[in-house]
């Protein structure tokens, strides 16, 4: 049986990613606590479910603890687990749920919604689900419209076995760094298609734009080096047990450099299942 661990900050997610989920075929179960987690998989295993999906999070806090420990059982008894962790940054959580005047679980009494009780809310949540975030496949919902992410769930679904998982990012340095990358890699060395009137609405998908960074030296030159690094040392990442690895890729404004970078490697390392995201396309 397969087990899809959804996990994370509240606001960032995770409803979506359930229903997502749901809709692929997922037996799906919301706020579970972690210590029925062991029971519950090995019934769903007994009644033919091979694809389960669980949400625990910090609504179910004194579970918390003892969830890696499960996690390792399960894998123990033959079962594949697979942890997705979402996060989001502080002003953007706080900022849904004023808008949508949700109580934040860990919020204390009185005015739910005032923002200094909210993000001390927040900033006890994130203490409290550190050692679940470790090893997941981390995805930072800032930004991201509901129809990016639930691709990226899908992705993530989709995704067979293997020792470690793959995922090629690009983003837009004005709106800040990934938090959740493990490699970051910048490619505003290279020439800058924004300042062509002809390819300024095109982004780095388009074949006028990639004809464009391919012409010059420094493209390919970026592309060979960050796909020979990532051949070289990815099998050590593998080695040291890990189950994912996130490259950031990043430009200017997120819509050519690096995201032609990103969809090149995608291509050069598809032997390695990579999976490709672009964060600064509204359209992605």
């Amino acid at each position: 049986m397969r087990l899809i661990l959804v996990t994370g900050l509240s606001g960032s997610g995770k409803s979506v990613a359930i229903r997502e989920l749901e809709d692929n075929g997922f037996f799906c179960i919301d706020n579970l606590p972690s210590r029925f987690l062991l029971e519950v998989c090995q019934a769903l295993q007994l009644e033919g479910h091979q694809r389960v999906a669980v949400a625990i999070d910090s609504r179910s806090p004194s579970s918390l603890p003892s969830l890696r420990q499960v996690l390792r059982t399960l894998s123990n008894i033959g079962m594949e687990t697979q942890t997705i962790f979402l996060e989001a940054r502080d002003h953007e959580l706080v900022q849904r749920f004023s808008e949508t005047r949700r109580r934040h679980p860990l919020a204390p009494g009185g005015d739910q919604l005032e923002a200094q009780g909210l993000r001390e809310a927040i900033a006890k949540e994130r203490s409290m689900l550190e050692s679940v975030r470790q090893g997941a496949a981390t995805l930072d919902s800032t930004g991201v419209h509901p129809r990016q992410l639930r691709r990226w769930i899908r992705e993530i679904a989709a995704t067979t076995a293997q020792s470690i998982t793959l995922s090629l990012e690009s983003f837009a340095f004005k709106h800040g760094v990934p938090e959740h990358a493990d490699l970051l890699f910048d490619a505003r060395c290279l020439p800058n298609p924004h300042y062509e009137d002809h390819l300024r609405l095109l982004d780095g998908r388009d074949l006028a734009v990639a004809n464009y960074l391919e012409a010059s030296e420094q493209g390919p030159a970026l592309v060979s080096s960050i796909e020979a690094w990532l051949r070289r040392w990815l099998p050590e990442y593998a080695q040291d047990q890990r189950s994912y690895l996130t490259v950031a890729i990043g430009c200017t404004g997120g819509q050519h450099r690096s995201v032609w970078a990103v969809e090149q490697l995608g291509q050069r390392l598809a032997d390695l299942g990579a999976i490709v995201r672009h964060r600064g396309l509204v359209h992605d």
